[in-house]
């Protein structure tokens, strides 16, 4: 295929995309409403869709409105949302290596956050308490960090804790040079003061910090989560939390949004951000910048090196 029309949401935050996307050779971009029941009928004759990064699974029910359509190209690093029903003809691909440079700087932020104490200092200050000795603060340097998840994501986070004198096990889906498999999981959890999940939602990582998992955890261990929140069982974390003998920062929750009465808002010794790792200035146009790479890629009759292998 040499030539594309390209659907791409009308919404504010997709403005960039049209710019981006427009100087790819070959690219006709066609705006749309995502949360439409219908599409016109130039709309129906696209060859590519872009869903938005934002609640992207709402112009799901349009798959069956585009005749014509080779490839979906999401703007996410997962591609869980679709996976399931994009048809295994058409081509499903992500915009991984878009998100690891603002995901993996939260996780440092976070990370920091709950070593150095800051929202007991945080506390203290709003009392107008000089809290000298009162607080339990603990060096990044010398620490071990389990990252579950070997992308672009989990790899980026080991090189910016390494800066702090942290050294990193990585795992991934399966093992290959330095990188562990997840059989290799079980004997790897205990001995580290840190784990971090980047993986994506597949069959295989729904739950797979359960309750075993957390248990096998280091007293005092730091469980970050960056990746998806049905990754975790929160009822099991939030029995750790509750006992006091883990602490967390969550980027992302099971259920999510979390609900104000949720026990989770209570736990001590918990961070919550409501999925907002990736969110700050730039990451549109990194995400968009991915896209136009693998659309033109597509266009030349070349997979996409971000396609998605979809398992059913």
């Amino acid at each position: 295929m040499s030539t594309a029309k390209v659907l791409i949401s009308g919404e504010a935050d997709d403005e960039v995309g049209h710019e981006i996307l427009s100087q790819v050779d070959g690219v006709q971009v066609i705006e749309y409403d995502p949360n439409t029941e219908h599409l016109s009928g130039e709309q129906r004759g696209a060859n590519v869709l872009l869903p938005p990064y934002r609640s992207s699974h709402r112009p799901i029910r349009l798959l069956s409105e585009l005749p014509d359509l080779r490839m979906v190209q999401l703007l996410s690093a997962g591609a869980d949302e679709w996976s399931a029903d994009v048809p295994a003809e058409i081509v499903l691909a992500t915009a991984r290596g878009a998100h690891a440079g603002p995901v993996s700087e939260w996780v440092l932020s976070a990370v920091l956050t709950q070593f150095r104490q800051w929202p007991a200092l945080v506390r203290f200050q709003d009392a107008h308490v000089w809290a000298h000795r009162k607080f339990a603060a603990d060096t990044l340097a010398g620490k071990r960090a389990l990252i579950v998840g070997a992308g672009a994501i989990g790899t980026a986070v080991a090189r910016r804790l390494q800066a702090f004198d942290v050294a990193s096990t990585l795992v991934g889906s399966k093992a290959r040079d330095d990188i562990h498999g997840p059989e290799d999981l079980p004997v790897l959890v205990s001995g580290h003061a840190l784990v971090v999940i980047t993986a994506p939602l597949t069959e295989r990582t729904v739950k797979l910090v359960d309750s075993a998992f957390l248990a096998a955890m280091d007293d005092g261990a730091l469980l970050v989560n960056a990746g998806r929140g049905r990754i975790v069982d929160t009822d099991a974390l939030v029995g750790e939390l509750q006992a006091g003998r883990l602490r967390a920062a969550l980027d992302v929750t099971d259920p999510e949004p979390l609900p104000s009465e949720h026990p989770l808002w209570d736990c001590t010794g918990v961070i919550i951000s409501p999925h907002s790792a990736r969110t700050v200035p730039g990451t549109n146009a990194l995400c968009y910048q991915v896209a136009a790479t693998q659309i033109a890629t597509f266009l030349k009759g070349v997979t996409p090196t971000n396609a998605v292998t979809v398992r059913r």
